[in-house]
């Protein structure tokens, strides 16, 4: 219940959209517990030599760009090469790694033409995962790139991600090789997406990571078509890049975010990493409602600003906020 548009937003914000900190606390000494689990399978029982220096947290929990609930947490493990090699000239997204010859669990993972099968790598940290006591009843799975330990006593899961890390390339970069899916392996680089996102909210005077948390409740509650969240994000990462001032009123931020996702949603939208290239893969159809739906949001956030600020009619505003943001937005009291 609320009796003006603020108070509306403070509640929506901090009940609905924002993760709650003792939940975000309890995230991290749990995703840390894992971790020292994880650390003590180093060189164990013919393992993977792992390399702690290189484990990364990415992902939008790790960017501090996840909305509630909070459902997963990614996390990618550092094995170490012991001589294994790669083909740098390969396709980004289908590397081949020829597989180390003394480091037992690379040779348990090698396929038949002697490069290491990724499918087999995170097959061998799922068993491993499931040998720990303390994970003995939780559900843990194979899923495309990662192993998911679904905890039961939580309310998130683990995408747990193994990769090497490569030497500089012919161009100046460094990647990190992590499973493609397929058996393969493919390069990223998430150091650069939370670098960056973190390096944009200082700019803008800390004003883009609620933005991007409200447009991903947005895109979660709305009815048709949604984007993939790494797409959203990029999208309205890159209108916060392209925008010399951001208001300080979140909710003329949110408007003007919708307007940019509406005149931008049909063009190629590049990866901030500089290697996946264009990322807005969706049909055109798709495309096209999104657009629709995002003009149509915007013109309904400039009718709900109209409303507060020029007639002075805090429950007809929260009541259009309402139509955008769906049932967990505040009523009128």
């Amino acid at each position: 219940m609320a009796t003006t548009v603020n108070s509306a937003f403070n509640e929506f914000m901090q009940n609905k959209v924002n993760l709650d900190p003792d939940i975000v606390s309890s995230a991290r000494n749990s995703r840390d517990n894992l971790l020292d689990n994880i650390s003590e399978f180093d060189n164990q029982d013919d393992f993977f030599d792992l390399c702690e220096n290189f484990n990364l947290h990415f992902g939008s929990f790790a960017r501090k760009t996840k909305c509630r609930e909070l459902d997963d947490i990614d996390l990618m493990i550092g094995i170490a090469a012991n001589g294994a090699t790669y083909y740098p000239s390969d396709l980004w997204n289908n590397v081949r790694i020829t597989a180390s010859t003394n480091n037992p669990a690379q040779i348990r993972c090698r396929g038949e033409d002697g490069t290491l099968d990724s499918t087999k790598v995170i097959n061998l940290f799922k068993k491993k995962l499931e040998s720990v006591r303390e994970y003995s009843c939780s559900d843990v799975h194979k899923n495309g790139e990662a192993v998911v330990l679904n905890l039961k006593s939580k309310e998130w899961s683990f995408d747990i991600v193994p990769c090497f890390h490569t030497v500089k390339e012919d161009d100046g970069r460094d990647y990190y090789l992590i499973p493609n899916g397929k058996g393969n392996w493919k390069k990223t680089d998430p150091t650069i997406d939370r670098q960056h996102v973190t390096d944009t909210n200082k700019e803008k005077n800390g004003l883009v990571l609620e933005l991007i948390r409200l447009c991903k409740k947005w895109n979660k509650e709305r009815n048709g078509e949604s984007l993939p969240s790494y797409l959203l994000e990029t999208m309205v990462v890159n209108y916060c890049d392209q925008t010399n001032d951001l208001n300080d009123d979140l909710k003329i931020r949110f408007r003007d975010a919708l307007r940019y996702i509406a005149n931008h949603i049909l063009s190629d939208v590049l990866d901030i990493k500089r290697i996946q290239g264009n990322l807005n893969t969706l049909d055109y159809s798709v495309k096209y409602s999104l657009r629709n739906k995002a003009q149509s949001d915007c013109d309904k956030a400039s009718q709900a600003i109209r409303f507060e600020i020029i007639e002075k009619d805090h429950k007809k505003s929260i009541k259009m906020w309402g139509e955008i943001f769906g049932a967990d937005f505040p009523i009128f009291e």
